[in-house]
């Protein structure tokens, strides 16, 4: 159940109720690929640094310990010891990316696993199984995610598989969730709008999702290799397609002026891998831009890695000790980098928040973007 508590402009302030809590939107869901954060996070980091939605990859839990193993262990959320909500994505962006050799039918795809070579046949169904079997809050369709530059041609024609697919997701995740052994009966579908850059197919493709009326829906296929303008014409132009009263998802985005942009244009929901993969090579965000731990101006910095930042790293250590660290290979500090992005992003969409209550996000927004750009400057 989601609540719209507030707008200011096309900026959405809402709230959506689950079966393990409620999330406050705009949020950030922190990306834990196999059922844990890369960089030594736990799931008690995860609380002690705010995070609200962890986010699980169908794909790579399904081919490396198996979904079936999980839902034996009573669920993703008892496996992991996390009581918050979950979004596990469809696997459907990493049979299309990782998966090399594959075989599109309507039935669903042949792919080979990226593991051990085994085949391995997903559709609609199979997706909507091993995400029943995990157990997550939200479940997102299966879909195929088209280059952003694919031909006309193809993206008409995988569009409209991707609604029939969609279709078939909503009917299997109605069977499973009455299931007297689901893990999670209260599981929730959201729906994905693809188009690759073509305002017109991706209009035209929200109207027909919409009329599903899922709990949420997600924009995909971007940030796979358009630039950030044609990004933002997309957005501007589907959104308001989709329903207004609903969770809207912007897939695998992105940097901070990203989502402050994307916020902007009514997105509620998002993730990206960026604050820990950019973590572990220790580039850090602030609120003045993101710097490198590694250059050697930092190594007799005793300030924290952020002033005034809350964090467990920021309150207890200098950026030369997690310099230090990393250039030791020590990965104490390959964590810190990681604890301090997501808190980072975590409390971006806090003050994110507080902004729209207040009917100033407009200005907080243009104020953010500049500030972003210091260490640019320098």
């Amino acid at each position: 159940m989601y609540r719209l508590l507030k707008t200011d402009g096309r900026a959405k302030r809402g709230e959506l109720q689950t079966v393990h809590g409620t999330i406050q939107t705009p949020v950030f869901m922190n990306v834990g690929t196999v059922a844990a954060i890369k960089g030594a996070v736990s799931t008690m980091d995860l609380k002690e640094i705010g995070t609200q939605v962890e986010l699980s990859n169908t794909y790579h839990l399904h081919v490396r310990t198996g979904d079936k193993l999980i839902k034996e262990m009573g669920g993703l959320h008892k496996f992991m010891n996390w009581d918050r909500p979950i979004l596990t994505d469809s696997g459907g962006f990493q049979v299309f990316s990782l998966a090399g050799l594959r075989k599109i039918k309507e039935e669903g795809v042949t792919f080979q696993s990226h593991i051990d070579g085994r085949k391995i046949f997903m559709g609609p169904e199979e997706s909507m199984q091993i995400q029943s079997n995990l157990g997550s809050t939200i479940a997102m369709a299966f879909d195929e995610c088209a280059p952003a530059k694919a031909e006309r041609d193809y993206v008409e024609k995988s569009v409209a598989r991707t609604t029939r697919w969609l279709a078939r997701c909503k009917k299997e995740m109605q069977r499973l969730n009455s299931l007297p052994d689901t893990v999670n009966p209260n599981q929730l579908l959201f729906g994905i709008n693809q188009g690759a850059v073509y305002a017109d197919i991706r209009i035209d493709h929200a109207k027909r999702i919409s009329e599903l009326d899922l709990p949420g829906y997600a924009v995909g296929g971007l940030a796979v290799g358009e630039t950030h303008e044609e990004m933002y014409h997309v957005l501007d132009e589907t959104v308001p397609y989709l329903p207004q009263d609903k969770p809207t998802y912007l897939m695998g985005v992105g940097t901070p002026a990203n989502i402050l942009e994307a916020v902007d244009r009514g997105i509620d929901f998002f993730d990206c891998v960026y604050p820990s993969r950019n973590g572990r090579h220790g580039h850090v965000y602030t609120k003045f831009g993101k710097i490198n731990l590694f250059n050697a101006q930092y190594e007799k910095d005793d300030r924290p890695i952020e002033e005034g930042c809350q964090c467990p790293v920021c309150k207890n250590y200098t950026r030369a000790y997690v310099r230090h660290l990393l250039k030791a290979k020590e990965m104490l500090g390959m964590r810190f980098c990681v604890l301090h992005n997501l808190y980072f992003y975590n409390h971006l969409m806090e003050d994110i928040r507080g902004a729209i209550e207040e009917g100033r996000y407009s200005a907080f927004k243009k104020e953010r973007l500049e500030m972003l750009k210091t260490y640019d400057k320098k």
